[in-house]
């Protein structure tokens, strides 16, 4: 086991995204995920029925008791639900994490469209947490929401990359999956450039927790010690057969299936 990613998010009941499917993420990939959870969700595959956020001061404790004995070498950020609980998490970060790449999964809206972070908190999230990260992975509406650009295009995604990046993270994965076609477009812009990742479309109902499930691949990879380029290219792969060896479990939007990659004991 390697690399070592400290996560902080939600909860999701359901088992499907959240803190749980990362935790599943970053142990299939190999490597050792701590947690400091930020919220408390109720739902399922069908929609989010209630959110208590975890007082600021103990997710920060988490953090804290996390950092000084086990450490990090990736810290992926999740759901955080308000601006409390950012500005807790930011400081948590400088003081026991600074250096250590930050991996911010904006998270705002779930599939279902319940809304997962107060709206007064996104100038937050710009303002505090955006500079400090190493990758941002958001979604089409995340990305609409950040920046106000509609995004329909290949070259509506570029402009509001563009835009993320002037915010102050050092790289942006902005994911596709939201636009129509046959084909998944994710932009990768960075110092070293522009990338595009494309992959065929898997039409299925069972995508419930795929941005979480990314988000925390990519951070597996890097506090594994590879570039980014590289630690989203394994993401994408690990993600997409995720997918298509889905549980089918639920009345909606169904679960991933996290543990494809692990291998059997002996």
């Amino acid at each position: 086991m390697k690399g070592r990613v400290l996560i902080v998010a939600g909860s999701d009941s359901g088992g499907g995204a959240g803190i749980q499917a990362d935790i599943k993420a970053v142990s299939a990939l190999d490597a050792f995920a701590a947690t400091a959870i930020a919220a408390l969700t109720a739902q399922n595959t069908t929609g989010v029925y209630g959110v208590v956020p975890v007082d600021p001061a103990f997710v920060a404790l988490q953090m804290k008791v996390v950092l000084e004995d086990i450490g990090a070498d990736a810290v992926k950020i999740g759901m955080l639900a308000n601006a409390a609980v950012i500005e807790a998490v930011v400081g948590a970060y400088q003081d026991y994490a600074g250096g250590v790449p930050l991996i911010v999964d904006p998270v705002m809206v779930a599939k279902s469209g319940h809304f997962l972070l107060e709206q007064e908190a996104v100038k937050t999230l710009v303002e505090r947490m955006l500079p400090l990260a190493a990758v941002v992975t958001p979604n089409l509406p995340e990305a609409e929401a950040l920046t106000g650009i509609t995004v329909r295009t290949l070259d509506d995604m570029r402009r509001a990359a563009e835009r993320i990046r002037s915010f102050g993270p050092k790289a942006v994965l902005l994911k596709g999956g939201h636009l129509e076609g046959n084909e998944v477009s994710d932009l990768l812009l960075s110092d070293e450039g522009e990338e595009v990742f494309e992959s065929s479309r898997i039409h299925t109902a069972h995508t419930h927790g795929t941005g979480c499930t990314l988000a925390s691949a990519l951070s597996a990879g890097i506090a594994q010690g590879l570039s980014v380029r590289d630690a989203v290219a394994r993401a994408r792969d690990y993600v997409e057969k995720a997918i298509l060896t889905a549980p089918g479990l639920g009345q909606g939007h169904g679960p991933l299936n996290h543990l494809h990659t692990v291998r059997p004991f002996p």
